[in-house]
């Protein structure tokens, strides 16, 4: 699956996490990334059609990424506290969109009634 010429690696990074899995909402035009069906990223795009990249974060390091990077923006149709979206052309360095990944699949990992959590962190083990 390729969504993103400007970081091609980005699906095999969220699907190499435990327990990741996508799909696409067709009503949304959204191919949604998520643990256990919990969204933790996805590809989107707004109402110019300029692709985006969604991905939960922590509401301190949203704010502080959206006054660093011209190309974060509040989240697309998300809660702008809890997300932030990524302009796919613009120019996010690919370290930033690593970190920001890896910080919302832990959110939700950790959102995860515990027997929950325990079952994906063995598929990790396993693999």
């Amino acid at each position: 699956m390729k969504i993103c010429d400007k970081y091609p690696w980005l699906v095999d990074y969220l699907l190499s996490k435990a327990g990741a899995e996508s799909d696409f909402k067709a009503e949304w035009q959204w191919t949604r990334f998520m643990i256990k069906g919990k969204m933790f990223a996805a590809f989107c795009a707004d109402e110019s059609e300029c692709p985006l990249i969604t991905v939960k974060c922590e509401p301190d390091f949203n704010f502080e990424l959206r006054n660093t990077f011209p190309d974060i923006i509040p989240g697309y149709y998300m809660n702008k506290v809890h997300w932030n979206s990524i302009k796919v052309n613009g120019d996010v360095p690919d370290n930033i969109i690593k970190e920001m990944c890896d910080r919302g699949y832990n959110l939700i990992l950790k959102s995860l009634p515990k027997k929950v959590r325990e079952e994906v962190l063995t598929m990790e083990r396993n693999s």
